[in-house]
Parts: C-alpha cells; sequence; structure tokens
C-alpha cells in the first residue's frame, strides 16, 4: 500500500513537472510577443564570395521593446548561440551554414550567456559578420533574414524573426583586371563614374563585360531603362510598390549576370571596334563591331548603344544588334 502511494505521489509530481514546464513555454512565448529584431546594414559595400575576413558582411542587430513592460531575454557570449541568419536564393533555396557554425554547435560545451533587461521604447544593438554564418560560393541576389533566440539556441521553440535584406552577391574581382578598370575590394570608393565620353563609356562597359567585372560593366548603364525596354515587365513594374520595384531590378541584374536575359547585351566579344560616335548635349549613339568566337567559325555583330547625360555621366540605356555575317 505504502509502495502504491509513493507511486500515485511520483506521478502526479511528474505530471506537475510536466504541466509547469508547458506553462513556462506558453509564457516565454507571450513574454516575447512584444519584442522586435530589426537588422539593417552596418556599413554596406561591394560584397562578393568567400573572404570571410578580407570582406565580410557587417549587420547591425537591434532587438527592440515594443511593449509596456521590462523585455527580459539571454544572449550568448558567442552569438553563435543566440541568433541565425538565413539567406535564400530568388528561387528560394536556403544557403548552407559555414562549416565553423555547425561544430560549434554540434560540439557538447559549456555555453556562456548573459541576462540583459530592455525598458519599453529601447533597444540594444550589436554588430555580426554574416559570413561566420552563412557560407556564399555563387554571385547572385539573394534574400537575408535572422531569427533571434531569447531563451539561446537550445531553445528554439522561441524565436524572433527580423526584417528581410536583399543581399547582392558579385563575381569576385581577379588580377585581370586592368588599369584603366580600377578595382577595390573593401569599398566602392574607386567605383564612381567619372565624366567620359560616350565612346569611353561603351569601351569600358565592353571590357568590364570581357574581365567579368561585373560592378564596372553596371557602373555606367541605366539598369532601370534597360529592364524597361520589356513591355511586359514595364506593364509590371509601374503596377508594383517601390519595394517590389528594387525587387525586380535586383533580378533582372541578377538574370543578366546569369545569361538568363538578353543574351545579346552580356555577350562576351572576342574583339571589338568603335566605328562610329555621335552625340548632343543630351543623348548620342556609339556605334561598335564585335567579333564573337565560336569553335569553327567567328560571327561578326554591329552594335548600336544608345547614350544619355545625366548630371554630366554618360549612361547606356538601350541597344540594338545587325547580324554581319561569319568569318
Amino acid at each position: 500500500m505504502k509502495r502504491s502511494l509513493i507511486c500515485i505521489i511520483a506521478i502526479f509530481g511528474l505530471f506537475a513537472q510536466l504541466t509547469a514546464a508547458q506553462s513556462s513555454r506558453v509564457n516565454a512565448e507571450q513574454d516575447y510577443s512584444n519584442a522586435a529584431v530589426n537588422i539593417k546594414y552596418y556599413d554596406r559595400t561591394m560584397y562578393y564570395p568567400d573572404m570571410t575576413e578580407d570582406n565580410p558582411i557587417y549587420v547591425s542587430v537591434s532587438i527592440v521593446n515594443t511593449g509596456k513592460e521590462t523585455l527580459r531575454f539571454k544572449l550568448a557570449d558567442d552569438r553563435m548561440f543566440s541568433l541565425d541568419f538565413v539567406a535564400h536564393t530568388i528561387k528560394n533555396t536556403e544557403l548552407p551554414s559555414t562549416q565553423n557554425l555547425i561544430i560549434k554547435r554540434s560540439t557538447n560545451q559549456t555555453v556562456y550567456f548573459r541576462e540583459l533587461s530592455i525598458e519599453p521604447g529601447e533597444a540594444y544593438s550589436f554588430v555580426e559578420n554574416v559570413k561566420d554564418y552563412i557560407k556564399f560560393d555563387e554571385p547572385s541576389i539573394y534574400y537575408l533574414e535572422l531569427k533571434f533566440y531569447p531563451e539561446l539556441y537550445k531553445s528554439k521553440y522561441t524565436s524572433i524573426d527580423s526584417n528581410r535584406l536583399s543581399l547582392e552577391i558579385r563575381p569576385a574581382p581577379y588580377a585581370v583586371a586592368s588599369s584603366m578598370l580600377p578595382v577595390e575590394k573593401k569599398t566602392a570608393s574607386l567605383l564612381k563614374p567619372e565624366s567620359i565620353s560616350p565612346d569611353k563609356v561603351v569601351e569600358q562597359t565592353i571590357i568590364a563585360r570581357q574581365k567579368s567585372l561585373w560592378d564596372q560593366y553596371f557602373l555606367y548603364m541605366d539598369v532601370q531603362e534597360m529592364m524597361l525596354r520589356n513591355a511586359d515587365q514595364k506593364r509590371r513594374y509601374d503596377n508594383s510598390s517601390p519595394d517590389e520595384r528594387a525587387r525586380m531590378l535586383e533580378n533582372y541584374k541578377s538574370d543578366l549576370m546569369q545569361n538568363r536575359i538578353d543574351y545579346d547585351i552580356v555577350a562576351v566579344p572576342e574583339k571589338f571596334i568603335i566605328e562610329n560616335t555621335s552625340y548632343s548635349q543630351t543623348d548620342g549613339t556609339v556605334q561598335v563591331t564585335q567579333w564573337f568566337k565560336y569553335p569553327n567559325f567567328r560571327q561578326v555583330k554591329r552594335y548600336v548603344y544608345k547614350v544619355k547625360q545625366r548630371d554630366g555621366i554618360w549612361q547606356i540605356y538601350d541597344y540594338s544588334v545587325t547580324n554581319l555575317g561569319t568569318e
């Protein structure tokens, strides 16, 4: 009888613990309903694959108390145990985590943390390098988000999702860049368009494409006007919100970089000659003969680039192509 009584008490005790744990979990989720997480680029520049230390992607993370009560949460000294960066491709494929992150989280270790509190209307901010969390192998357009775990990574049942950022990873600059096309890995300060003539604009754009220097390639191009040459794209663009328009431009650039659209404008010529340039104070055309090498022949095409001047800078906004035969 005594033994049965002990068993009954133990069962009730276990049931009480499970109920308390479940109640605590619900309360924890409710406690964080007035917490928000915002992310933004800390010092946005040009980003390339890999190069975690030389070309970091610094993002400022802000945890905000949007409620009327004090917000309390845990923050690990090693923030890899407090948050996750998540990046998706345009096709919604999630990028893999870095090997370092996987090893850290799969190793049995003590996680040191601090308990922080934020008063209503206040925020706690810090800066993280996204490349410590996500492995970027290919240049493309990605969408970046953050998951914050206020009870640390091992308690992932409670998480707070951030806003979304668009992230462009460009092809890495290589040593083949000529002196006429300077490239600085960490900053775009040397990549400002200059007040050069229309023929030089076209020349530098073609050279940039020959060397796969996409940052240089888009430097003198009015990407929006190029995209809106397509009537369907223009209709969608005109009926879209500002955020959707920005996303359309990013997708268009990504498609160009991956040779999915407008093949003629991104085709790589073996050689080219600028035949004729004519322009007024605001508009102009540059005629270029280009040779494209194939296994058994070379194809010759005439490109006519249309350019316009804006704030003293000439930009390519349209083009046409005529086949001149083969050699």
